[in-house]
């Protein structure tokens, strides 16, 4: 999100269909060049804590805790530095994208708060659980 660009925008909801539990130090995901991406209601992207804060084009992402996969409610656009809540927790802060897996999905990088990132399991999530993307600001 550029806040000298961007105006304001609806949230971007949707459900936990599967959670995760694993993590890993040594992922290697690479941040796509976008602060944006726009989602499709049915489309199905995998969500994954970090404690990276880089944001750069290519930055390597090892340090990852996977959160679990989430179906899109409606069409809407995700931006650096929404807020991720989920079953009316704060989660963390979209950092950006992997695209290792397109075009099946989408990894949505989150940076957790507060740190360490923990997965799914870790934070008792569950499936059909709410979440939704607010729109927030860019890290700095």
């Amino acid at each position: 999100m550029n806040p000298d660009e961007d105006g304001a925008k609806r949230a971007v909801h949707g459900t936990l269909v599967k959670v995760l539990t694993h993590r890993r130090t040594d992922r290697g995901m690479r941040l796509e060049p976008f602060a944006s991406r726009c989602v499709r209601a049915g489309d199905v992207h995998e969500l994954v804590a970090t404690d990276h804060a880089e944001t750069s084009a290519g930055a390597r992402i090892d340090r990852v805790a996977f959160l679990g996969f989430a179906e899109i409610a409606a069409g809407g656009v995700l931006d650096r530095g929404d807020v991720l809540w989920i079953g009316g927790r704060r989660i963390g802060v979209l950092l950006g994208f992997d695209g290792c897996h397109l075009p099946n999905h989408y990894n949505v990088l989150v940076r957790a708060d507060p740190g360490p990132p923990r997965s799914g399991g870790e934070l008792g999530l569950a499936p059909e659980q709410d979440l939704v993307f607010r729109q927030g600001r860019p890290p700095d």
